[in-house]
């Protein structure tokens, strides 16, 4: 008898979404009508974490199965490959009889293996027009759908959709689909901290309207962004369904990590290790083997996912992972995997930190250009955005969650025989002989973004 086709999987890593910025996870403006109604067809996670912040280690994690410590990457601009060791999900697939595509994402340390990558247009500025980003990329995926399709291995698609990642410049009617307002009104000065933030003016400057003055018209760009994206990934799925694979494919949706619109005074960007950023969604669909209508609210983070897809896949490659399947949290037979964990970001500053369902423990391995206190500590129950830092009020609570941090560093270290990432980077932040910086002012003056093309070149410098 022949043996049984593997699914097809295809995967949406959306960079920058807010879990909370969807209306299925409760947003009261309606930003995603279409994954609503696709998340009532499988389950939706509901406390699913990127841990380690931002895209680079997110990614790598997402795709490998494993945490910082088997990776070994922590930083933006991680330096070299992902070590040899690690397998990657296109290489376990493509060693099981899978074609790989991955549309938009290539240099990461987590992006090796497949057997082709393809590249859309994910960048613009003010002068350059309203983007088309998640369009683009359909004009590039579509064609290659209908290539995997006709074929007959199975295949796995990552499609890295750009929206709603900065630039926020969604095209007409959805830049103006949440905003009815004057957004250069010289009465409104909401604007005035961001356009101060010299590290991230320039950058800003070349995407926001010139006179901007209200900081809502840009988070409604953001939302603007996500109801776009929204509506083109529709085309995915229909052509999906058009050529009958739907239903045999297992379709993830997630994303690298979340996004500080004018929180924290992280504006416009995802830095920080804050709950904006760390939150993420999770939907899985697969009918027959994920159920539907399904909210799951057990925590879990990007090293399950590997573990996840493997499992509806009935894939064993021999590797112990660090994550863990989410079918049986999916089926109710787990209620959760690890409430508490380990928490990192090397992007614009470098901190780590750790959380459990109560509490968040930030402590900063240098200073930071926002000149934010070197430990900051909140209470997620009394204070969810984390505005309150009770640090110095409870020093007992601090040296309690320090005392876990280091022991589970310390754990790792000994299970991998490496180093804990975040302290050996070197020059994390691009440049060369700085070394951690010693000062707010030093950090302050040395950080700094600009136009779009510098924006992309810092992503595609970070990968060499």
């Amino acid at each position: 008898m022949a043996a049984k086709r593997k699914p097809n999987i295809v995967f949406l890593g959306i960079d920058s979404l807010r879990a909370d910025h969807m209306s299925c996870y409760g947003y009261p403006r309606m930003t995603t009508p279409f994954i609503d109604r696709f998340a009532k067809g499988g389950t939706l996670f509901e406390n699913t974490f990127s841990a380690y912040i931002p895209t680079t280690s997110g990614y790598t994690s997402m795709l490998t199965g494993m945490d910082l410590f088997s990776t070994q990457v922590v930083a933006l601009r991680h330096q070299g490959p992902l070590r040899p060791e690690i397998a990657t999900l296109p290489e376990i697939l493509k060693g099981e009889g899978y074609t790989t595509t991955s549309v938009g994402f290539e240099g990461n340390a987590g992006s090796r293996g497949f057997d082709k990558y393809l590249h859309f247009a994910g960048w613009g500025s003010w002068n350059e027009g309203r983007q088309t980003k998640a369009q683009n990329l359909n004009d590039v995926a579509l064609p290659e759908l209908d290539r995997l399709c006709s074929q007959k291995k199975p295949f796995f698609l990552f499609l890295r959709h750009m929206d709603p990642h900065a630039p926020y410049l969604p095209p007409a009617p959805y830049e103006r689909m949440f905003y009815h307002g004057n957004e250069t009104d010289p009465a409104n000065t909401s604007m005035d901290p961001v356009k101060a933030f010299k590290p991230f003016w320039d950058f800003f400057a070349s995407w926001m309207p010139p006179g901007i003055t209200d900081k809502d018209y840009v988070i409604a760009q953001y939302d603007g962004s996500v109801a776009y994206m929204d509506a083109c990934i529709q085309s995915i799925f229909t052509a999906m369904e058009a050529r009958g694979i739907l239903d045999e494919t297992i379709v993830v949706i997630n994303a690298d990590h979340g996004e500080t619109l004018y929180d924290h005074d992280c504006f416009f960007d995802h830095h920080g290790i804050y709950d904006t950023t760390l939150h993420t969604p999770l939907i899985l669909r697969y009918p027959g083997h994920i159920p539907c209508h399904k909210r799951v609210k057990g925590y879990n983070r990007h090293q399950d996912l590997v573990p996840t897809l493997l499992d509806l896949a009935e894939i064993d490659p021999g590797i112990k992972f660090d994550g863990r399947s989410l079918v049986p949290m999916a089926k109710g037979c787990v209620a959760s995997y690890d409430s508490e964990f380990y928490i990192t970001e090397c992007t614009w500053m470098r901190k780590h930190g750790w959380r459990t369902p109560e509490w968040k423990l930030i402590v900063a391995l240098e200073p930071d250009f926002h000149s934010k206190p070197p430990v900051e500590l909140y209470n997620l129950i009394e204070d969810p955005a984390e505005n309150v830092n009770l640090a110095k009020a409870q020093p007992d609570m601090v040296k309690l969650l320090k005392a876990r941090m280091e022991a589970f560093i310390a754990r790792r270290k000994k299970e991998t025989g490496l180093p804990n990432p975040i302290d050996v980077q070197g020059d994390w932040h691009g440049y060369e002989g700085i070394g951690p910086f010693k000062t707010s002012k030093q950090a302050y003056n040395t950080l700094h973004i600009g136009d779009p093309a510098q924006a992309a070149k810092l992503q595609s410098e970070s990968r060499k």
